[in-house]
């Protein structure tokens, strides 16, 4: 939960989402040479990403600036989110006429983070100017950005993020000649842009030429279900949730006392796995325990914001100085399933009675815009057959869906190919408009 608003009072949490913060980088398959991704296991892929010699090579420094966008003028957050006021997105500008390519992240990360850094730096190397956005399940962009901050719906955050993408427009388009517009998402971010493809296809404000979804869960629901059911990896279950945390980043604490140089990257982990391979199931675990901690971060934020009342008291304000120990903890207990059914649904029904939670889970899932998806053909598709986060039928559901618009690779997991240097290259080729049927 690093940067994120619980972070400060569980240093455990914190820690666990440093050690994994490569874990939603990602890999890939072709139809040119082998596809030469090293890990057979994709829940070992998803946690342990690309070694540094099959990354894809991009700058050091590429130059950057961060523009903090007020989103909501008359918006005043809660004292406990003081530092999210204004949305920060991040901008790279080519000094000649270029495409604009918008770029989401997956679920509860920022615009900055590894990952992000590591997709501007090779589309800016590529010729791209490029603007990186938080995922809207992020507490910053739920603060700032988001109308209802109540995340999760797929069409309110595609319209959260199409606000944001025209007031970054309307910010840069004097100081730099774009000639296109395009779209990339990845993981939760994926799903997302495919609404807001459709939303601009219906309003027209921007015009995208071209629209990248790279491992998008088929339905949010059916995904997250099955990501917090992999805490259930822990021995013991989530009560030992510390022990189990402790234990695990022993093994990294004790490997770095060995080291000259603190480098915690892909090859580190590569070579502690190898070294000394973890129990079984500590990866799917590792997962688990990510994306529950993400899911956390939205619980809080939006019971805070909306006053709902289901982990703090309606009546509650909360200073800067008080501790969120305890609501931290209650968080992590809870799933997606909870946020949905005691924060999401009873909101929604607030403007809507008649809504079911089965309406919530049906909207959330790729297939209420199925036909729209058929028929776009600027929308093309990344993703890995062996990938954690899909459930039965969803590889199915994908290949008929974008028949000639999609890459399947063979392994990679969740991410764990993003910087591959094969998927950075079908990325950098597709958005160029040199993809063909395979």
């Amino acid at each position: 939960m690093t940067g994120m608003a619980l972070s400060v009072s569980v240093a455990g949490f914190r820690g666990a989402a440093l050690a994994l913060a490569v874990a939603f980088t990602g890999p890939a398959v072709g139809a040119e040479a082998p596809y030469d991704y090293p890990l057979e296991d994709a829940m070992e892929a998803t946690v342990l990403g690309t070694p540094r010699a099959l990354q894809a090579r991009v700058p050091d420094q590429v130059p950057t600036e961060e523009l903090r966008l007020r989103v909501f003028p008359q918006r005043t957050p809660p004292a406990v989110f003081w530092y999210a006021e204004r949305l920060p997105v991040l901008v790279a500008r080519q000094r000649r006429p270029a495409p604009l390519v918008y770029v989401v992240a997956g679920t509860g990360s920022s615009h900055a983070g590894a990952s992000m850094r590591a997709m501007l730096g090779a589309l800016y190397q590529a010729g791209f100017h490029v603007v990186t956005i938080a995922s809207p399940t992020h507490p910053s962009f739920i603060v700032a950005a988001s109308e209802r901050q109540l995340p999760g719906l797929p069409q309110d955050d595609a319209r959260d993020l199409y606000r944001v993408m025209r007031l970054v427009y309307a910010e840069v388009a004097g100081s730099i000649d774009i000639t296109a517009q395009h779209l990339v998402g990845y993981s939760l971010g994926a799903a997302e842009a495919a609404f807001v493809a459709r939303l601009d296809d219906a309003e027209g404000a921007i015009g995208f030429d071209r629209v990248l979804m790279i491992n998008p869960p088929v339905s949010l629901y059916r995904s997250a279900e099955k990501l917090d059911a992999m805490v259930d990896a822990i021995p013991g279950g989530v009560d030992d949730f510390d022990l189990f945390f402790y234990q695990n980043f022993g093994r990294f604490a004790a490997a770095y006392q060995q080291q000259d140089v603190l480098d915690f990257t892909n090859d580190f982990l590569f070579t502690l796995y190898r070294r000394k391979p973890p129990p079984e199931r500590t990866f799917e675990a590792l997962i688990g325990i990510t994306f529950r901690l993400a899911a956390a971060n939205v619980l809080f934020t939006a019971d805070v914001l909306n006053r709902a009342g289901v982990v703090v008291p309606k009546e509650r304000v909360i200073a800067t100085t008080d501790s969120l120990t305890e609501y931290a903890k209650v968080c992590a207990y809870l799933g997606f399933r909870q946020y949905m059914q005691h924060l999401l649904l009873p909101v929604v029904r607030r403007q809507r009675p008649e809504t079911r939670f089965s309406d919530l889970v049906a909207a959330s899932d790729l297939a209420s815009i199925e036909s729209y998806l058929r028929q776009a053909a600027k929308i093309g598709l990344m993703h890995n057959r062996d990938d954690p986060v899909l459930t039965a039928g969803d590889l199915d559901f994908l290949a008929e869906v974008f028949r000639g618009r999609a890459r399947f690779y063979p392994r990679g997991g969740h991410l764990g190919n993003l910087n591959h240097h094969r998927n950075v290259a079908d990325m950098i080729a597709f958005l160029k408009g040199e993809w063909g049927p395979e």
